[in-house]
């Protein structure tokens, strides 16, 4: 049986474009070798009637509020994940048993700590720079900590590292630079916090009293975490435009 295809009419010449089925039935017209074959390209202001990318991590339909991640329902993984399960479903494709959770979630906690030259760094941008500038900056020099990380032909291992410390420093950086920005004293993280925990307590906490996370505002972040983490498309550049 013959693929599908779409056929196109231009100057009296006819081009086939393969047709492409999504995950949810949903049908698209690959026009990828449009301009090659034609020299023509396509106009769709704002996206519209354009998908972004081929993806096996996310299904988005905006218009009917539908939000999939590797196939599971957004309504069902906010309701019975942590922000860290989800975060291993979207980079290893399932989600955890309770030993790889286990061994994912030690791995995290292991890596918060940032180097103490990150503190002069983040010290050298006044107090009024935008936090994300600053931010993005911070996550661009761990790599000048870790240049093994840009090696070519990295082990399947060593890229699971660099992953694992992105997500765990990610949570210290934002901390310290909102502690910085009020000019504020910068709290270590605490292992004996979970992710969401431990990153409201080097948000909120002082050096001067205990804290204690809210359970109703971690619970919230979970689920507030959970919406967002895939920028693949649903956060997408492409998404807002």
């Amino acid at each position: 049986m013959s693929e599908e295809v779409a056929k196109l009419v231009l100057d009296g010449k006819t081009f086939e474009l393969p047709v492409v089925t999504g995950t949810e039935g949903e049908k698209a017209i690959d026009i990828t070798q449009l301009r090659a074959k034609t020299g023509y390209i396509t106009l769709d202001s704002g996206y519209k009637n354009t998908g972004s990318t081929k993806s096996a991590i996310t299904f988005l339909d905006g218009e009917k509020g539908i939000l999939r991640y590797r196939g599971y329902p957004i309504e069902q993984l906010a309701e019975n994940a942590n922000f860290l399960e989800v975060a291993y479903l979207l980079i290893y494709g399932k989600l955890p048993n309770k030993q790889e959770f286990e061994a994912f979630n030690k791995s995290i906690t292991n890596h918060t700590l940032v180097q103490e030259d990150i503190k002069h760094f983040l010290e050298a941008y006044p107090s009024k720079a935008h936090p994300m500038g600053v931010l993005a900056a911070a996550v661009s020099t761990l790599a000048t900590f870790y240049p093994e990380s840009q090696e070519e032909n990295r082990t399947t291992e060593a890229i699971n590292l660099t992953i694992h410390r992105l997500i765990a420093k990610m949570i210290t950086l934002v901390a310290w630079t909102k502690k910085n920005k009020m000019r504020m004293p910068l709290m270590y993280p605490n292992n004996k916090f979970g992710y969401v925990e431990n990153f409201l307590y080097m948000m909120f906490a002082l050096p001067t009293e205990e804290y204690t996370p809210n359970p109703v505002v971690v619970k919230a972040l979970h689920k507030l975490l959970i919406l967002h983490a895939d920028h693949e498309q649903n956060c997408s550049a492409s998404t807002v435009r």
